[in-house]
């Protein structure tokens, strides 16, 4: 890691513009989307979007590991790692996520991806899972997650990382311990991912390599180009951008929250715009990019008020889910996956609980009332 950092706060927000916009025009471009994966199981046992996804951790869970090896970058300094393992807040937040990502037709990024298309109810799903996600973080939906969710917690002797919890044992060193771990873990998911020949085409290959490839270089981002030793001013460790003021990769929850407040509080000179808030805006410009070049771009609404009551639920659940789980499908199911956090684990495993009883229930309902469609 570097001693002292070049980077401004507007650069760092800028090149995380740049990787969101990336993002945005692969995951358009490729149908890139989590709720999707869990969706094509369990509607036609298509399992392509879910190795999609488990091709992107693997990708990212690799390159941010070797950033880590080479001590370019120090994933410990992320919010994914501490030694406090809030395993309620991961189970209750990951299956609200997930339940949530169900009813609004999407996860976060997607919802962001199918603005960049003209999708409108994105936008309104957009607005209440900002504000839900503020009043996690600071309103009254905060009071219930610390003291029912958070207070339940499991001290652990190191943090939460598998390579840190390796080195216990003392049988292995930090960096052996890193190496170990990301090569299996990585290994193991990208050969599950590669080993159907049907997966193996252009579209699902680079959807899942450019988005993996896109959370290792956030962790660059911030964990090395804004990374401070010691700054100027407070003499303390910092990180240039960031709305934690730790190294952050790609995360599409508690950035709806900021980018709120930002508009709320526009004349505040402490707030501007971080690195998670430009990332999301990047986006949906990706998005749109490859949605205007493509033809692919057309304002799409709700089609009645159930639709719309349905999508405002979606976005309140993914806000205090998202929120109470420190991530999302990309924040912890991604980024969080790529520290090899035992917390991302969990919630992750959570969302996709959460995800296919929704689905499950809708089909059943469906059955028996009606044609089930998939959004």
């Amino acid at each position: 890691m570097s001693e002292t950092s070049i980077a401004t706060p507007s650069s760092i927000a800028w090149l995380g513009f740049a990787l969101g916009a990336l993002f945005g025009a692969v995951g358009n471009r490729t149908n890139f989307c989590t709720l999707g994966a869990v969706a094509d199981i369990v509607a036609m046992g298509d399992w392509n979007r879910m190795r999609m996804w488990l091709l992107a951790i693997a990708v990212a869970i690799l390159g941010s590991q070797a950033l880590q090896y080479t001590g370019i970058v120090d994933l410990s300094k992320s919010i994914y790692t501490a030694s406090r393992l809030k395993w309620l807040s991961s189970i209750a937040g990951g299956m609200a996520f997930g339940i949530g990502m169900a009813l609004a037709s999407g996860c976060g990024s997607k919802t962001l991806i199918r603005i960049g298309g003209g999708n409108l109810k994105s936008l309104v799903v957009f607005a209440f899972m900002a504000i839900s996600a503020y009043m996690t973080l600071r309103g009254l939906f905060a009071l219930w997650r610390v003291e029912l969710l958070d207070a339940r917690a499991i001290a652990l002797p190191t943090q939460q990382d598998l390579p840190s919890l390796l080195t216990i044992t003392g049988a292995l060193a930090r960096p052996q311990a890193i190496l170990l771990c990301s090569l299996v873990a990585g290994g193991i998911l990208a050969g599950f991912a590669l080993a159907p020949r049907d997966f193996r085409r252009f579209d699902n290959l680079l959807g899942g390599i450019v988005v993996g490839l896109v959370v290792a270089g956030g962790w660059y981002v911030t964990g090395h180009l804004g990374y401070i030793a010691e700054h100027p001013e407070t003499l303390q460790e910092a990180f240039v951008g960031t709305n934690s003021g730790r190294a952050e990769s790609l995360t599409f929850v508690a950035p709806f929250a900021y980018t709120l407040e930002l508009l709320m509080f526009w004349s505040d000179a402490s707030k501007s715009v971080s690195f998670g808030i430009a990332a999301a805006l990047g986006v949906v410009a990706g998005s749109s990019a490859w949605a205007i070049a493509s033809g692919s771009f057309r304002l799409e609404s709700f089609r009645d008020p159930a639709d719309m009551l349905r999508h405002i639920a979606g976005g309140i659940l993914m806000g205090f889910g998202g929120v109470t789980a420190l991530g999302c499908t990309i924040g912890q199911g991604i980024s969080g996956m790529s520290t090899l956090a035992l917390g991302s684990m969990l919630t992750l495993a959570a969302i996709i609980a959460g995800c296919f009883i929704a689905l499950k229930l809708e089909l059943w309902l469906a059955m028996g009332h009606g044609k089930f469609v998939l959004k």
